[in-house]
């Protein structure tokens, strides 16, 4: 076995060189300097001091050299090392505050601004009005029916005890649809004029006793404007049970109007006349504005009720036997009452709303003030 090598010369060894190293030190710290953000500092980092970097390979090679030779060259490859790690260090902590900086003025939150910059949303009122009035009846223990708004004559007049001739069938009140190619005039299909019809087909569904509140959109050929649209939501009431009378209707009339407009609401009828009811009325309650002090006193006008003290509010009446007959009911068993107003006009009534058109033309301006109701 021959003796150890000591005369072998490290600087023999290509990577030891005294220059070569000065050469990986250099570059591992121009490569630091040239980094512009600490992802390609990270990469330098791994170039010049991870395990295959040029300063790691070369100090692999000091375990070959004879141990009076290795002091010297461990000296050479960690004073590199220790600058390149320092180097580093400086260079990340410079990077660091570059973006901590940045990070304050990019991402920099004015806490003077509003927090809810985003606009609240409102469910549109008449959708809001509509419900309260469901969940009025519904706690009386109504169901809320619904039925097509595409229906057939017979729903909508005939069982009505609406007759052919009467002048609400016109095509001046009432849209028809138009009917298969050579009958266009033999549809015998309309826009309901009213909800009325749900009624008719609540009866032809249920055994009597019945009790239903109908709400939904009925079609008029009326023009649009501050107090009239084509299109308008109608909510209608029908019971039938034994021994209904019009004090029934009356006391339902008062809790209706009590449980929307306040508790010392009252309500009148007036004898009017309809088709499906008989006896008929017209329902008005008081003035919710003046509460009737406007009547005779000229110091104190009521423009909601031209001082009348009194505002019209819908239709009603006791269910006209032939209506009961027509939907499958003994009139001699049953009776039962009914009516049916507009929810514009009482959105109208509630809210001062000047104009229909508000209502139905979008403009989130109007349905915002009224806000979220759930």
């Amino acid at each position: 076995m021959s003796a150890p090598n000591k005369s072998y010369d490290p600087v023999e060894v290509e990577a030891l060189k005294p220059e070569a190293i000065e050469r990986m030190r250099d570059e591992a710290l121009a490569a630091f300097a040239a980094a512009g953000d600490l992802d390609a500092l990270q990469e330098a980092k791994v170039a010049h001091t991870g395990g295959t970097s040029p300063l790691a390979l070369a100090n692999r090679e000091i375990g070959a050299l004879p141990p009076h030779a290795k002091a010297a060259a461990g000296k050479l490859v960690g004073q590199a090392r220790g600058a390149v790690n320092k180097a580093l260090a400086a260079r990340q902590t410079e990077l660091e505050a570059e973006r901590d900086a940045r990070v304050l003025v990019e991402e920099a939150v004015d806490v003077t601004l509003p927090y809810d910059r985003v606009p609240a949303g409102a469910r549109h009122p008449l959708t809001t009005l509509s419900e309260r009035i469901e969940d009025v009846f519904v706690a009386m223990g109504y169901e809320v029916a619904e039925g097509p708004e595409v229906e057939a004559e017979w729903f909508n007049f005939d069982a009505l005890n609406i007759g052919p001739d009467h002048p609400a069938r016109g095509m001046q009140d009432t849209f028809f649809v138009k009917g298969p190619e050579g009958h266009e005039e033999e549809s015998n299909i309309v826009l309901r004029t009213h909800t009325s019809p749900v009624q008719i087909r609540s009866m032809l569904d249920r055994e009597p006793p019945v009790y239903v509140i109908c709400p939904g959109r009925v079609y008029r050929s009326d023009e649009l404007d501050a107090t009239h649209t084509p299109v308008f939501t109608q909510v209608e009431l029908l019971a039938i049970d034994e021994g209904l009378t019009m004090a029934d209707l009356k006391g339902t009339l008062d809790h209706m109007v009590q449980s929307l407009f306040g508790p010392d609401m009252k309500t009148r009828l007036r004898p009017n006349f309809f088709p499906f009811t008989e006896p008929s009325a017209e329902m008005d309650m008081v003035c919710y504005v003046c509460r009737g002090d406007s009547v005779g006193n000229p110091d104190r006008p009521c423009r909601t009720c031209s001082s009348e003290g009194w505002i019209e509010l819908g239709g009603c009446g006791m269910v006209n036997p032939r209506v009961l007959v027509a939907a499958g009911v003994d009139p001699e068993k049953y009776s039962g009452f009914a009516f049916g107003f507009g929810i514009e006009r009482m959105l109208m009534f509630r809210h001062n709303v000047e104009d229909m058109r508000d209502m139905v033309e979008g403009d989130v301006r109007f349905t915002r003030p009224f806000g979220m109701e759930i």
